[in-house]
């Protein structure tokens, strides 16, 4: 499988944070942000917060099926957000999946 390619962080005064997928630095603005909660079923989740307003410990990773398939095999989200083993990330390939509703970038 090749690897996509994402555009190299920007250096100057934006944040910038790791894709929990890729593992490559980004600013902020370019991530989706995500937070463990409760899914529609109500069994942990992980759930994409795109304001960015959400309470808790987030992650970031790139709005892309490529970033979110590699973070579900290397098990990056347990990891990352601190929860327990069994977080279903259906919610966030849902939001992903979703045509005009996943985050768009803004560009400066």
């Amino acid at each position: 499988m090749a690897r996509e390619q994402h555009p190299p962080a920007r250096v100057g005064s934006e944040p910038v944070r790791t894709c929990v997928g890729c593992r490559e630095r980004a600013t902020k603005r370019e991530l989706l942000r995500v937070v463990a909660g409760t899914g529609p079923d109500g069994r942990p989740a992980v759930l994409p917060d795109p304001d960015g307003t959400a309470p808790g410990r987030g992650a970031h990773l790139h709005p892309t099926t490529a970033c979110l398939e590699l973070a579900v095999r290397r098990r990056a989200f347990s990891r990352a957000l601190r929860a327990g083993e069994g977080l279903s990330s259906a919610p966030l390939a849902q939001h992903l999946s979703q045509p005009g509703d996943g985050h768009q970038p803004t560009e400066a």
